[in-house]
């Protein structure tokens, strides 16, 4: 059975209630005026159609939000994934 990267993002900002434009935000260093991750890039990963994994973009949101990467990426059946 072959396996995929599954973003858990979406689980994580819905029990925590914060918005992607939120965590944009959460993003942003005091002294910069634009976030280091963008809202685009979050939202893919929130919506799972994330192609590719920046390391730096997943190691600004685990560190944002205060999550293991196996927290935020699983592991998942691919051909459970496409019968949902």
């Amino acid at each position: 059975m072959t396996k995929r990267v599954k973003s858990n993002l979406k689980n994580i900002l819905d029990t925590r209630e914060i918005s992607i434009r939120q965590l944009e935000s959460l993003t942003q260093r005091p002294e910069d005026d634009q976030p280091r991750v963008k809202f685009e890039t979050i939202r893919r990963l929130y919506n799972d159609t994330t192609m590719q994994y920046q390391r730096d973009t997943i190691g600004i949101i685990c560190e944002v939000l205060d999550v293991e990467l196996s927290e935020l990426l699983v592991l998942i059946d691919k051909e459970d994934a496409e019968n949902k």
